[in-house]
C-alpha cells in the first residue's frame, strides 16, 4: 500500500500514554508488513487550550480535513471545568466531528472470551458477543435549533430540539446496511416512533431505503427503550443497530459495559468518501481521559490499539491486517495479561500500559 496519511491527536490525561503504544503498533506494521504511514501529530482538547487558548486550532482542523484518517486519544480533565463552555476541551472533539461531517459513529461491542466473566451479565449471555451500534453523529437533539436556556415569566426553561432531515436519516441507514452485508446481514433500527414525530420519520425513511436499495438485508424495528432492555436480556440477538444521536449515545454506552471494561472499546466516526475513495474518518477509544490515573502507567491501551485496527479496516482497506491485530489482542488476554482495570483475581499482578503494548507487538511478531 502506498503511504497513507494519519494525523495523531493524543489529547489529554491518559491519551498520550495509550497513543505511545499505538505508535509501537504502527511502527511494527511499517517494519514487518510494509504498511507505512505518513504520520503527523498535533494538539487537541486541554492540551491545545494550554498551548493556544483554544481546544482546536484552525490549522489543526485544516490538517484533519486533508489526511486519510485521524486517530485521537482522549480530551478533558477537571482542571478545565472552570473554562467557558465554548472553549472546553470537548468542544475540540465536537468541532472535528461536525466540520468533517462524520455522520456515522461505529461503536463495536465485542466480548473477548477471556473477559466474559468481567461483564455484569452472565458469561453465557455475553460470551462471543459481537455487535455493532451505528449512531448518527452530526444532527438530532445535540445540534438542533432552537436551543438554550431562556426565561419565560418567572422561571428558566431549557430547550433542545430533536431535528432530522430525510437525507440525514437515509445516509446513516445506508452505512448500517452496507456494514451489515459484511457481517451477519441484519439491521435493527431503534427510535421512539410511538411518541416522537422524528422517530416516525426515522422509521419511514429507514424502511424506504431498505426496500429500494437493500432488500437482501434483514431489517427490524424496535423502540429504543425496548432495545435497551433487550441489550441486557439477550444482546446476541443483534448484529447491527442503527439509531439517532441521543439514543445512540445511551445505547452504545450500555452495550460497552456488557463487555466488562470501557478500556477495551474502540470507535470509528465516518463521513462521506473523499476524492481518493476513502471516507472522512476519526478513530478514538470510547474511554475518557481518566485524569486520576494519568501518568501512573495503569491505563489500558487496548481500546486505542483496536481503534487503529478499525482504521486499518475502514480507512486503509487492510481487513486481514486488522484481524491480525485483533487476534494479537485476544491472544494476549488469553495468556492472562491484565492491566489494572481488568483485574478480577486476587494475587494477579497487573501489567503496565507499556508492558501491554509490548506484549501485543510480541504477538504480532508471533503471527508471522
Amino acid at each position: 500500500m502506498s503511504n497513507a496519511s494519519l494525523l495523531i491527536l493524543p489529547g489529554d490525561g491518559i491519551g498520550p500514554e495509550v497513543m505511545t503504544e499505538v505508535r509501537k503498533v504502527i511502527d511494527w506494521y511499517g517494519a514487518r508488513r510494509g504498511l507505512t504511514f505518513d504520520v503527523s501529530e498535533d494538539l487537541v482538547g486541554g492540551a491545545a487550550y494550554d498551548a493556544h487558548g483554544t481546544p482546536l486550532t484552525d490549522a489543526t482542523m485544516a490538517k484533519a480535513q486533508e489526511v486519510d484518517a485521524v486517530l485521537l486519544g482522549a480530551v478533558g480533565g477537571p482542571k478545565y471545568d472552570v473554562l467557558d463552555f465554548s472553549v472546553k476541551p470537548e468542544r475540540g472533539l465536537l468541532r472535528l466531528r461536525k466540520e468533517m461531517d462524520l455522520y456515522a459513529n461505529l461503536r463495536p461491542a465485542q466480548c473477548f472470551d477471556a473477559l466474559a466473566d468481567f461483564s455484569s451479565l452472565k458469561a453465557d449471555v455475553v460470551g462471543g458477543l459481537d455487535i455493532m451500534i451505528i449512531r448518527e453523529l452530526t444532527s438530532g437533539v445535540y445540534f438542533g435549533e432552537p436551543r438554550g436556556i431562556h426565561t419565560e415569566g418567572n422561571e428558566r426553561v431549557g430547550i433542545n430540539t430533536q431535528r432530522y432531515t430525510e437525507s440525514e436519516i437515509a445516509r446513516v441507514a445506508r452505512s448500517a446496511f452496507e456494514l451489515a452485508r459484511k457481517r451477519g446481514n441484519k439491521v435493527c433500527s431503534m427510535e421512539k416512533a410511538n411518541v416522537m414525530e422524528s422517530g416516525v420519520l426515522w422509521r419511514e425513511v429507514v424502511t424506504e431505503v431498505h426496500a429500494a436499495e437493500y432488500p437482501d438485508v434483514e431489517l427490524s424495528h424496535m423502540y429504543a427503550d425496548a432495545g435497551a432492555m433487550q441489550l441486557t436480556r439477550w444482546p446476541k440477538q443483534f448484529d447491527v443497530i442503527v439509531t439517532d444521536n441521543l439514543f445512540g449515545d445511551l445505547l452504545s454506552d450500555l452495550a460497552a459495559m456488557l463487555t466488562g471494561s470501557l478500556g477495551m472499546l474502540p470507535s470509528a466516526s465516518l463521513g462521506a468518501p473523499m476524492a481518493n475513495g476513502r471516507p472522512k474518518a476519526l478513530y478514538e477509544p470510547v474511554h475518557g481521559s481518566a485524569p486520576d490515573i494519568a501518568g501512573t502507567g495503569k491505563a489500558n491501551p487496548i481500546a486505542c490499539i483496536l481503534s487503529f485496527a478499525m482504521a486499518l479496516r475502514y480507512s486503509f482497506d487492510q481487513g486481514d491486517e486488522a484481524t491480525r491485530l485483533e487476534e494479537a489482542v485476544n491472544s494476549v488476554l488469553a495468556d492472562g495479561l491484565r492491566t489494572a482495570d481488568l483485574l478480577g483475581q486476587e494475587g494477579v499482578a497487573p501489567v503496565s500500559t507499556a508492558e501491554m503494548g509490548d506484549a501485543i507487538v510480541a504477538k504480532l511478531d508471533a503471527s508471522l
